[in-house]
């Protein structure tokens, strides 16, 4: 029985990373858009916003929604961050990145102190 509990676990997190990676893609898409005017864009936009939360709900079925979400908008604001850096030359100063950090240690440490 516990070989099943790890499986769904294992599910349950991938389902939940893939849930917070598609936030910043839907931020990403959003910005895009150009304001909804390009529609494949606004389209791209839309689908990720559905997906999104629908990974976070499949990851509910096995982790506590405290968690779940916790993890899922930290992942989200790590990876918006990260990308507004990158793709944007958005500042990267330390406070922010100490801050960041804080979410990271939150995250983990919320998933290891149980599903």
């Amino acid at each position: 029985m516990s070989e099943d509990v790890s499986v769904f676990s294992i599910m349950a997190y991938s389902w939940l990373i893939i849930g917070g990676l598609l936030e910043p893609a839907w931020i990403l898409a959003m910005k895009k858009s150009n304001n909804f005017k390009d529609k494949k864009w606004t389209v791209v936009t839309m689908v990720l916003v559905v997906a999104s939360p629908f990974f976070l709900s499949l990851a509910m079925r096995e982790i506590s929604v405290g968690t779940a979400y916790a993890v899922w908008t930290g992942i989200g604001a790590i990876g918006a961050t990260a990308l507004g850096a990158l793709l944007y030359k958005e500042s990267v100063e330390r406070k922010r990145l100490f801050f960041i950090f804080l979410i990271i240690v939150g995250s983990v440490g919320l998933a290891l102190g149980g599903v």
